[in-house]
């Protein structure tokens, strides 16, 4: 444990971070797994408002730093080629 004031508070602040980001991870992960749904029952409409809320998520992710953006730019990908098999 810290013995120091200053190391206590980082400690405090991390643990702080660490589970808001947790948070935004889980919630990323969830949207990832209703839009894959959605795909899988052949409902485009709900599949393509899906797919532009979980690419905005996952970019504002890569942007604070919560996700590297080449992790985004491969979840992405991976999103959009599902949207595609869906419209074509």
């Amino acid at each position: 444990m810290a013995n120091h004031k200053s190391a206590e508070k980082r400690a405090r602040q991390t643990e702080k971070r660490t589970e808001r980001n947790r948070h935004s991870i889980s919630k990323m992960k969830t949207g990832i797994k209703k839009f894959q749904a959605a795909v899988a029952e052949s409902d485009k409409e709900k599949a393509l408002s899906l797919f532009n809320l979980n690419v905005s998520y996952i970019m504002q992710l890569a942007a604070k730093k919560i996700i590297h953006k080449n992790n985004a730019s491969r979840k992405v990908s991976a999103l959009a080629k599902l949207k595609n098999s869906i419209n074509g």
